[in-house]
C-alpha cells in the first residue's frame, strides 16, 4: 500500500512504549539500541511495503534459527562478522596502530580448553585415512620484530569431511581432535602436527542455508585454519589462513578470506621422525605478529558464549 505510518505519532509512540525509553529502571544503552533497530524494522516494513504474510514468515525463520543453533553461523554468512573486522580494521587506522597480522573472523566453532603444551603440539587424536599430514609452525612476535614469549596460540579445524571436533553431526571424533594450544619459548616458537583440513559447508536443511538458497547463494567455505594468539603484553588476535590452491579462497561464503592469510604449502620429507602418519608431508609457515595494548587495555577482547570442555 502507498500510505505511510511510521513517522505518526501513534508509532513513534508505540517505538518508544516498546523500548520503555520513559522508564526510569532498567538498562539505558539497551533501551537505545531496541528502540533503533525496532524502529529501523519497523521504517523498512513501511518503506518496502512488507505483507504481514511475509512479516510473520521472518518471525517463523527466526525461530528455526533458533532452533538450528545457528544464529553465529548466519552472522558470518550475512557478511556480520566481517563488518565487524572491517569497524576495528577502521578503529586501528584512526589510532594510528599499523602492521601486526591481519584479523579475520572467529566463526562459531571454537571450543575452550584444550591442553597447552610447550613449543610443540601434536593434534590428531584420530586417525583420518583421506587426509595428509601437516606441519604448521611460525615464529611470533611483537611490534618491534622481537620473538614473544609464553604467548598462547591456539588452533582448530575441521577433518577431512569438513566436520569439527565437538560439533561433528557423524560422533566419529573425539574430544579436541584437530584442536590444540601451544605456549612459545624463548624464541618465539609454536608448532603444530596436524592432518589437511578441507573446507565444509552449512548445514544443508539448516536455516542459513535454507536463507542462502533464497538468495541464490552457495554455503561453502574454503580450506582454512583459525587462530587465537594471546599475550600479556598484547592484544588478542584472532584470525584463520587458507589453504593455497583452494578453488573457493575469494568465494567464501563467510567473507574471511584476506590477501596476506594465504601462505604458501610446501611439500617435505622426514614426517616419520616427526611422529607424523606419512614420510612426505606438507608445511605451512605462518608467523604471527602482534600489536601493543591501547592505554594498557586489550580492545580486541570479544565477549561472546563459547563452548567450553575440559580437556
Amino acid at each position: 500500500m502507498s500510505i505511510k505510518v511510521f513517522d505518526t505519532k501513534e508509532v513513534q509512540d508505540l517505538l518508544k512504549a516498546a523500548a520503555n525509553l520513559g522508564g526510569q529502571e532498567g538498562s539505558a544503552r539497551t533501551k537505545q539500541i531496541t528502540h533503533r533497530l525496532l524502529g529501523d524494522l519497523f521504517k523498512a516494513i513501511d518503506d518496502l511495503d512488507m505483507t504481514p504474510d511475509e512479516i510473520w514468515a521472518g518471525v517463523t525463520y527466526f525461530n528455526k534459527l533458533g532452533q538450528d543453533g545457528e544464529a553465529a553461523l548466519l552472522a558470518a554468512g550475512l557478511g556480520l562478522e566481517k563488518f565487524l573486522d572491517i569497524r576495528m580494521d577502521a578503529e586501528d587506522r584512526e589510532a594510528d596502530i599499523h602492521g601486526g597480522t591481519p584479523r579475520t573472523i572467529e566463526g562459531p566453532l571454537y571450543v575452550a580448553g584444550a591442553t597447552v603444551r610447550d613449543g610443540v603440539s601434536k593434534i590428531d587424536v584420530n586417525p583420518d585415512e583421506d587426509a595428509g599430514p601437516l606441519i604448521i609452525r611460525g615464529t611470533v612476535t611483537g611490534p618491534d620484530g622481537k620473538p614473544v614469549a609464553n604467548a598462547v596460540i591456539e588452533c582448530w579445524h575441521a577433518n577431512s569431511k569438513g566436520f569439527y571436533s565437538h560439533f561433528d553431526p557423524t560422533g566419529a571424533q573425539s574430544d579436541f581432535n584437530l584442536r590444540g594450544a601451544v605456549k612459545t619459548g624463548a624464541d618465539g616458537k609454536y608448532e603444530f602436527r596436524t592432518l589437511m583440513p578441507v573446507g565444509y559447508g552449512c548445514p544443508p536443511h539448516g536455516a542459513t542455508q535454507q536463507l542462502l538458497n533464497t538468495l541464490a547463494r552457495h554455503g561453502n567455505r574454503p580450506a582454512h585454519v583459525h587462530f587465537f594468539a594471546t599475550s600479556e603484553n598484547h592484544r588478542k588476535l584472532t584470525t584463520q589462513i587458507n589453504i593455497e590452491g583452494d578453488p573457493l579462497i575469494w568465494d567464501d561464503f563467510a567473507y574471511a578470506t584476506r590477501e596476506e592469510l594465504v601462505p604458501h604449502v610446501v611439500e617435505k620429507t622426514g614426517g616419520s621422525a616427526l611422529g607424523l602418519k606419512d614420510d612426505a608431508y606438507k608445511e605451512i609457515e605462518f608467523d604471527i605478529q602482534l600489536t601493543p595494548l591501547v592505554q594498557g587495555k586489550d580492545n580486541q577482547l570479544v565477549h561472546r558464549p563459547r563452548v567450553a570442555v575440559a580437556a
